[in-house]
């Protein structure tokens, strides 16, 4: 960036932010010298993703900070007011650095626009910002969080009335009239909010409830209340919103849950954990260890906005780290099988997934005579296809992401952990009622439908430079796709940018039915899969895997040639990045 240009911007940003904390931070790099850090805060703004913001805390146009905050929510206000009679908006926030403080502001500055605001007095999980919005009626909601990220980011998520991650045309609708804002925001006061009545305060008016909806989300409610008492649970909420509501759904339902005491306050932090992520198993390291001192029955972590959930389960002397892909077939599994046993199943219902999650769920699913739909990646196209089917006449059942995250419930529109985690204490007991684990379980299904697994390989790009790299690598891959990954040769292609699937034998057809999006998808031709997206959240490329055999071969040989094939396709893949 030319000299003048960021010295414009610098001074841009610092004429609208009065925060003195950010203005702080930013004269310290200026004074600092610090060339390629003022270049990184000021190279571009920091602009919606997959459903809002999120970015490195700090001062600057590219950063988290007050102004960016007021800038977006003044951008949402008129939004709102262009596309509603009588607006209103909800938000929640996490235990993240500032999150109290942005959702604060977004507040204020909603309520200067005269749109009615509840602000939740103290930290939620997202999924309850989501129940919150369709429960009260609202226009639209906030929640500000990072979800999984480093200690060092913030974020700030917006949704639609129908409770789900903001999608066509609201998005763009948004976006255009958050980048038409200019100059300083001066929102009301908040005392002067509360007196006018255009904020309210809100708590267990929506925690009560919620936590009644995540009880009625049982199947077989007896299990709960005759063997719940026999099953002791170790959970770590990882210094976010998780404890109250994991921690009292499951109590009330009368199980033993032992959190893990370093890591049971919210801590914005995170000091025991590098990564705040139930995905990576370092950072349930303090969860197993307390899982084996205990002879828990199994260990479940939540992400600081308990959206995404892990669990672990012991197998003899061993602790075993479910994947995601893994947990929700089981989920899938549980929860048909057993809704179609009690007579729950309804005639149309519908299981949803993105396209990177494992097939095993689609197999398993449609042994059932349920309709298994794709969706890009996002939780935010699950909520949508939610909303579809209110016309279609379907019956969203459940839905899933590779990526830890799980809905059994339409009442929510966003990934909840804390419904995710009482289903699979649920699921727990039912395999232990029949006398197996639920790794007894899972052999069972790869030994009916074939193994399967996937692996995750992500590498970051931060900054400028980064984005350039990964807009190479994208563009490199379409124009000299690899004829073969692993040794196994490419079957077809699937380009969602532009909507083509190419086949190997070099006939094409328009046919992907999904919207655009920078995703590639690389089918082999001995049903292996890999697909490469950039992360629309993070800095980073990401290329999973997915390899399988078919059923009938023993379970120690299927996952021998599938974990061969696997690093044969990490070991290409290591080459490319």
């Amino acid at each position: 960036m030319r000299k003048e240009e960021l010295q414009q911007r610098i001074e841009e940003y610092l004429k609208n932010e009065d925060n003195t904390y950010f203005t702080a931070d930013l004269e310290k790099v200026i004074k600092g010298n610090d060339t390629d850090e003022l270049n990184d805060r000021f190279y571009t703004s920091l602009s919606f993703g997959t459903g809002g913001l999120r970015g490195k805390i700090g001062g600057g146009l590219n950063r988290m900070n007050p102004y960016i905050v007021r800038k977006a929510t003044q951008g949402l206000s008129n939004y709102i007011r262009e596309n509603t009679s009588t607006g209103s908006a909800v938000i929640a926030y996490d235990s993240r650095h500032f999150s109290d403080l942005f959702a604060d502001e977004a507040a204020r500055i909603l309520c200067s626009n005269g749109i009615k605001t509840y602000l939740f007095s103290s930290l939620r999980p997202t999924p309850v910002l989501s129940f919150a919005v369709r429960e009260l009626g609202a226009t639209a909601g906030i929640v500000v969080t990072a979800s999984h990220n480093p200690a060092e980011y913030n974020g700030y998520k917006v949704y639609w009335s129908d409770g789900g991650q903001i999608v066509p045309p609201h998005d763009s609708g948004i976006i255009n009239e958050v980048n038409a804002v200019e100059g300083p925001l001066k929102p009301m006061t908040k005392e002067e909010a509360l007196k006018k009545g255009l904020l309210v305060i809100i708590d267990k008016e929506i925690d009560e409830p919620f936590v009644s909806l995540v009880k009625s989300c049982s199947i077989r409610p007896e299990l709960l209340k005759t063997m719940g008492k026999d099953l002791k649970i170790v959970y770590t909420p990882l210094h976010g919103t998780g404890t109250v509501l994991v921690e009292r759904t499951l109590k009330e339902m009368g199980v033993r849950v032992l959190t893990v005491p370093e890591q049971r306050e919210p801590d914005g932090d995170f000091p025991t954990v590098k990564y705040p992520n139930p995905e990576i198993a370092s950072a349930l390291e303090l969860a197993i260890e307390l899982a084996k001192k205990e002879s828990a029955d199994m260990l479940m972590g939540t992400d600081p906005d308990a959206d995404r959930l892990g669990i672990a389960v012991p197998d003899g002397d061993t602790i075993v780290l479910v994947t995601g892909n893994q947990l929700g077939a089981l989920l899938a599994d549980y929860i048909f099988s057993s809704r179609q046993e009690v007579g729950r199943l309804p005639e149309k219902s519908a299981f949803v997934k993105t396209i990177v999650t494992t097939e095993l769920q689609r197999i398993i699913v449609e042994t059932y005579g349920v309709k298994c739909y794709d969706v890009l990646t996002g939780f935010k196209y699950i909520a949508e296809k939610i909303r579809e089917f209110e016309t279609t006449g379907e019956s969203f059942i459940f839905g899933g992401e590779e990526s830890y995250g799980y809905l059994v419930t339409d009442k929510v529109r966003d990934k909840d952990a804390v419904s995710a985690a009482f289903l699979a204490v649920e699921m727990t007991l039912y395999h232990r009622s029949k006398g197996k684990s639920v790794l007894d379980r899972l052999k069972e299904l790869w030994n009916e439908f074939g193994y399967f697994e996937e692996l995750l390989i992500s590498r970051y790009f931060e900054g400028q430079e980064g984005k350039i790299i990964m807009d190479k690598l994208m563009s490199s891959l379409r124009d000299n796709p690899p004829k073969e990954f692993g040794g196994i040769q490419v079957d077809l292609i699937k380009d969602y940018k532009t909507g083509m699937t190419i086949h190997a034998s070099g006939k094409k057809a328009n046919d992907i039915q999904l919207p655009p999006s920078n995703v590639l998808q690389f089918y082999l031709t001995d049903g292996s899969k890999v697909t490469v997206r950039p992360s629309g959240t993070e800095p980073k490329i990401k290329f999973y895997a997915s390899c399988r055999t078919e059923a009938g071969i023993p379970l120690e040989k299927a996952k021998e040639i599938t974990q061969i094939k696997l690093q044969a396709i990490e070991k290409q893949v290591d080459a490319l990045l």
